[in-house]
């Protein structure tokens, strides 16, 4: 007897070849039929009329912090996602020394946009070694997830306050080194870093890895090729790569004999040249003998940006010394003329590169207020609310943050929905230097909504524009992430594989509206969006969503390297 059947639906397996009509049969967590099933069950989903596809996989997310709040790991569940990986960009929560933890919140709060009461109240925070911060984990989780081992966490541990604007020591290289093969040892997926000029402290400083040189980032990379079923991620920059970058990735990519998969290549019709550009990246390492893989989301990113985070804001010119202040400070000086003028001019100025393009004032739109007296401003354009009282875009987006204590959220104007965009955005989906991903789930809690990006592109990108086919929509999702990390038994529907399922309505699918939900400890909100079609999810044989809502069950598995994944060559 099986312990669940999944009758009557088009089973897409994960491979990329054409969906066919079948049943799939599941016991002890593992699929055991595919195709058609006599025997009986305890459980059986009619899947009539729905397609049947391994769970998707997700391997760039930031719910380090909130698995201890939200083992169900929402929304990503309830997206159809099966699997997770935590701690990208440098950013794990372990290993932790009895003086790193306060640090780590205050970083965290900072440049991945989670709130520090949150974190204070619903994480212990009472771990030490990465082998226990996994071991906390088990049995609270409705998906797998498993994590990488963050550059901040480990450079923090072993320097202390050193660790901010201070080059290593032969000491600190050995003892990281020896930190980091410990925590892979306990089951940490790999290594993470961040050069990214956008990440910055809770006191407004460049993260520990930013201050680390080509031969630290290389001796840990070496380190993490000692060890099995171990890949890296890097945060290069933003914009173009220049040559010291791209040699770099290839470098670490070579040393470690990993892939290295970088975050977040940005496809826009009014500046092919640069995401090109980057991908010439992946064709450096090859040439080197090494593996670079870009993440890219299948949807235009839509940013709520706000003064009490500051996130994104603090990589302009003269900003970030303005939003490192204690809030009250920084809200009157955001009302002092001669800080507005000289933030106005930092923006505009051919410093800001790329980032200029927020400078766009009148046409950033007030996306959400807070005070009564300025509900009516929601949804409207800068620009048009300035006209009507004759002041500068810029002095209107300060005044109206000063009034709101900075809570108020405004969304700039990127471009990237248009036409060709999107049949740009198609092409690198077939790349073979690119994988479909980067969603960020977990983290920039107030400010983006990439965390739709499985049923994004099953819905606007498959469905309703006609860029992707079903088959490669689930192939991208499922296979190709779980190949790129090695993961044992997932990513296809195959006879022995793990039941890591998600059965949805492809006439349907896709993310419902945006909206903020006051869910986080502390009270603190989100901004969140449910899923249409996503019917059931299946992780391990058991159900954890059924109808759009989690189950209640917690069957995720805790994945550790070696153990879950195998080794993933550089050369392939």
């Amino acid at each position: 007897m099986l312990d669940l059947i999944i009758s009557g639906g088009t089973v897409v397996d994960g491979t990329g070849v054409p969906g066919k009509r079948a049943d799939v049969g599941i016991a002890g967590g593992r699929v055991v039929t595919v195709g058609e099933v006599d025997d009986s069950a305890s459980r059986t989903i009619d899947a009539d009329g729905l397609v049947v596809a391994p769970g998707f996989v997700d391997i760039h997310t930031h719910y380090d912090a909130q698995v201890f709040w939200d083992g169900g790991l929402t929304p990503s569940s309830i997206h159809g996602v099966t699997t997770v990986v935590g701690g990208n960009c440098g950013f794990s929560i372990a290993p932790l020394t009895d003086d790193s933890g306060e640090y780590l919140m205050n970083m965290l709060a900072r440049v991945e946009g989670m709130p520090l009461d949150s974190l204070r109240q619903g994480c212990p925070w009472d771990w030490r070694s990465f082998a226990d911060y996994l071991d906390a984990l088990e049995g609270n989780i409705s998906i797998n997830a498993g994590f990488l081992v963050g550059h901040c966490a480990i450079r923090r541990a072993v320097m202390g306050e050193r660790s901010v604007g201070e080059k290593a020591t032969a000491e600190d290289l050995s003892a990281m080194e020896a930190l980091l093969e410990e925590s892979l040892e306990g089951g940490g997926l790999g290594f993470s870093s961040t050069w990214a000029p956008t990440h910055n402290d809770g006191a407004g400083q460049p993260v520990p890895s930013r201050h680390a040189d080509r031969e630290e980032l290389l001796r840990l990379c070496r380190a993490t090729g000692r060890h099995e079923g171990t890949t890296l991620e890097f945060i290069p920059a933003v914009g173009e790569f220049s040559p010291e970058i791209q040699d770099l990735m290839a470098s670490m990519s070579r040393e470690a004999d990993r892939p290295l998969n970088w975050n977040v290549l940005t496809v826009q019709s009014f500046m092919p040249d640069v995401y090109r550009a980057q991908l010439e990246a992946s064709d450096l390492a090859a040439a080197q003998g090494g593996r670079v893989v870009a993440l890219s989301l299948p949807q235009t990113m839509s940013l709520r940006l706000n003064l009490t985070s500051g996130f994104i804001l603090d990589a302009l010119p003269e900003w970030a010394p303005v939003l490192a202040l204690p809030l009250d400070e920084r809200r009157r000086a955001f009302a002092d003329p001669d800080v507005r003028s000289r933030l106005a001019a930092g923006a505009a100025s051919p410093e800001a590169g790329l980032l200029g393009f927020l400078a766009n004032w009148e046409n950033m739109t007030i996306a959400e207020t807070f005070e009564p007296a300025n509900k009516e401003l929601a949804g409207r354009k800068l620009g048009e609310v300035a006209a009507e009282r004759g002041k500068p875009p810029f002095e209107v987006f300060c005044d109206l943050s000063v009034d709101e204590d900075l809570r108020t959220s405004f969304s700039p104007f990127i471009p990237g929905d248009d036409e060709d965009s999107w049949k740009l955005r198609a092409e690198v989906w077939q790349d073979e230097r690119v994988v479909v991903g980067g969603s960020d789930a977990g983290a920039h809690l107030d400010m983006i909504d990439t965390f739709a990006c499985a049923t994004t592109l099953l819905g606007p990108g498959r469905r309703d524009r006609g860029l992707i086919g079903l088959e490669d929509a689930v192939h991208q999702l499922t296979d190709v992430p779980a190949r790129l990390y090695g993961l044992k038994g997932r990513g296809r529907l195959a006879e022995g594989w793990v039941a890591d399922v998600c059965v949805f309505d492809p006439e349907t699918v896709g993310p419902k509206e945006i909206h903020t939900r006051s869910d986080l400890p502390g009270g603190a909100g989100r901004l969140y969006a449910e899923a249409a079609g996503i019917e059931h999810v299946v992780v391990g044989g058991a159900e954890a969503v059924r109808g759009g809502e989690l189950t209640g069950d917690r069957p995720g598995q805790v994945l550790r390297s070696g153990v879950d994944t195998e080794t993933v060559h550089a050369s392939v």
